[in-house]
């Protein structure tokens, strides 16, 4: 009650999926319970061949949003849903939307029939928490460095350049301070998330944040991090997520009837399903 779940919070999600995958190490025809969020991680799970993923979430939107990508990807040829979603330029997103409207749930006809502004400008880009991100890229780092300097912290190099490149040019004062201050609990929790999410956080965040970007912009990681070419840019890019990429996306389309939504919380997910391998 104290947080508003009236809105997408998460239009992708900001966890690494191949983190994920290598962390668990899972077994073929196991039953999975995933926290849906923006669904993208509960799909890749879907690549282990499993008997069945239950992706649950009190915020009965982000199941709607998860609904969406689900019957894109179940209907929608592969170019035509990157366009859909966003991650590929389209002026044709409402068109494409009334092919998969048939395929939707009622609730969930009525909640984007109701939301087709977000639709056109692509779902992926419609979250509160990707917004946030934009502000940062769009309004805060032009501030910083130029657009040339980005590129160039993103381009192919090795990893003493990179590193190199990240002491001698990135790492400057402004940076630091701008960085830290935006990415703080108050400024964070206020534009990106909810004060509430962070109220048992209890580092200092903006400087956590700071160190463990630190570490990762030194490494040859960062040219290929489809998450920090969105911080930085506000858009993906040429990179994809884990779900879609093209050696995983075949997959995880042929064991979607694997993959349940539930609304309300993990336990009571646990009483409706029973036992599961992996939570």
């Amino acid at each position: 009650n104290k947080v508003d779940f009236g809105f997408i919070r998460y239009a992708n999600c900001w966890e690494d999926a191949d983190v994920l995958l290598k962390g668990l190490n899972p077994e073929e025809n196991k039953r999975f319970l995933s926290i849906a969020s923006a669904g993208d991680n509960s799909f890749s799970l879907l690549i282990s061949n499993p008997e069945l993923v239950v992706a649950v979430d009190v915020n009965q939107i982000q199941l709607y949003l998860v609904e969406l990508k689900r019957e894109a990807i179940r209907y929608l040829e592969y170019e035509e849903l990157l366009q859909f979603l966003g991650f590929r330029v389209s002026d044709n997103r409402i068109k494409i939307y009334t092919k998969l409207r048939p395929h939707l749930t009622d609730k969930t006809k009525i909640y984007w029939d109701q939301h087709k502004e977000q639709l056109s400008n692509g779902i992926i880009h419609e979250g509160k928490f990707e917004r946030y991100f934009q502000l940062f890229a769009n309004k805060i780092l032009p501030w910083i460095h130029t657009k040339k300097r980005i590129s160039d912290l993103l381009s192919e190099k090795t990893k003493e350049e990179q590193e190199k490149f990240y002491n001698k040019t990135w790492n400057n004062l402004r940076w630091r301070f701008m960085f830290k201050l935006f990415f703080s609990k108050t400024i964070m929790g206020k534009y990106g998330r909810d004060p509430e999410f962070l109220k048992q956080v209890d580092v200092h965040v903006g400087r956590t944040i700071y160190n463990k970007a630190a570490a990762h912009l030194k490494s040859k990681g960062a040219q290929y991090n489809f998450i920090l070419n969105y911080n930085l840019t506000g858009d993906f890019r040429a990179l994809l997520p884990h779900y879609l990429e093209p050696e995983n996306y075949t997959l995880i389309k042929q064991n979607l009837d694997k993959l349940h939504v539930f609304h309300g919380y993990a336990e009571d997910a646990i009483v409706q399903y029973g036992k599961f391998d992996y939570l």
